[in-house]
């Protein structure tokens, strides 16, 4: 089976941010809503995908094991003024209809759980799919670390594909690095999340478990480099870089190997407590059900007349494809429990 996995929230709101400025703000709602369904169907036929599976926002387990965790969007959403708070309410709204409509009026698998983040999710269903293709449809760097021979990454908003063999834009053709002017490399995924565990993620508001840390160690400083090549042995490299301590700016005094696990829990999409795991894997069995909607592609019409979505219900034929296809009965039984 090959499943297209959709971080929805990701994949509208950073769709609705590339809109253009000087749009009024229904045409950029349309547009996010245009851009997030024209991402699913084209990844849905480029990558030949049997299934969609839509997952969906939680409140996160993480904001209680790190108090920080997002703080900086709830201020941000605090500075708001009054009309940018109404926009806002409008586009929650929005989104809300196009979840409605994935859970009630299509036969996509729809994963939410209370506690839980889309990440939890997608890593989740790939976990308990081991054997199936994954394509994640999402703009979040997060998901680089999944990346392998059988998990890909497509970007709607800049229609990139992430694979382990090469980066590749919407013609199929190698993305250029505009430094080097080469192609751009195939991503290696464990460096690159033991280096944003190191850095933290300053957008999810993650703190450093390191500042100023290099990537390359000189003489007489190891750096993240010289100890990522030791993290199997964990000798010399990897103990001199983890046992350093520092002082943060309120005299707090910290070892680099604490942060180190804190920010692995929080970042690390396979490294969730026990309890949180056996969360991920029930929601993802319960929902792991066929479903027969009637009548998909007339609702789909309704949809996309109450938005005004033009160009997609001229082709609504085409969208009602990956709205039809059903979760395979027959693999029920076997997904992870």
């Amino acid at each position: 089976m090959r499943y297209l996995i959709v971080d929805l929230t990701n994949t509208y709101f950073r769709a609705r941010h590339a809109a253009h400025r000087s749009a009024d703000m229904w045409d950029r709602l349309g547009f996010a809503i245009h851009v997030s369904l024209s991402s699913i169907n084209k990844a849905w036929r480029d990558q030949k995908a049997d299934h969609v599976v839509i997952c969906l926002e939680g409140r996160s387990w993480r904001k209680d094991f790190y108090k920080p965790y997002k703080a900086n969007r709830a201020e941000a959403r605090a500075a708001l003024n009054e009309k940018e708070q109404e926009e806002d309410k409008l586009f929650w709204q929005a989104l809300d209809d196009l979840k409605a409509f994935f859970i009630d009026k299509s036969n996509c698998t729809v994963l939410q759980h209370p506690e839980l983040e889309a990440d939890d999710l997608i890593s989740g269903w790939i976990l308990s799919h081991p054997d199936d293709h994954h394509t994640i449809v999402s703009t979040d760097s997060d998901f680089v670390q999944l990346i392998a021979q059988n998990v890909n990454q497509y970007n709607g908003v800049s229609g990139e594909l992430i694979t382990d063999q090469g980066i590749f834009d919407d013609r199929g053709k190698p993305v250029i690095d505009k430094k080097t002017k080469q192609p751009k490399p195939a991503p290696n995924p464990e460096w690159l999340l033991f280096e944003k565990i190191m850095r933290g993620d300053p957008t999810d508001n993650v703190f450093s478990a390191y500042p100023g840390v290099r990537i390359k160690g000189s003489k007489n400083k190891v750096g993240l480099q010289e100890a990522f090549a030791d993290r199997i042995k964990q000798g010399y490299a990897w103990n001199n870089l983890m046992l350093q301590r520092w002082v943060d700016h309120n005299d707090q005094e910290h070892k680099v190997l604490d942060l180190y696990h804190r920010n692995r829990r929080l970042i690390d999409l396979t490294a969730q407590p026990d309890d949180i795991k056996a969360k991920m894997f029930a929601c993802i069995k319960a929902a792991s059900q066929p479903k027969n909607k009637p009548m998909i592609g007339a609702q789909f019409l309704k949809f996309c007349g109450k938005y005004d979505l033009k160009r997609i219900s001229d082709h609504a034929e085409k969208f009602a494809v990956f709205l039809q296809a059903q979760y395979p009965k027959e693999l029920n039984d076997n997904s992870h429990s």
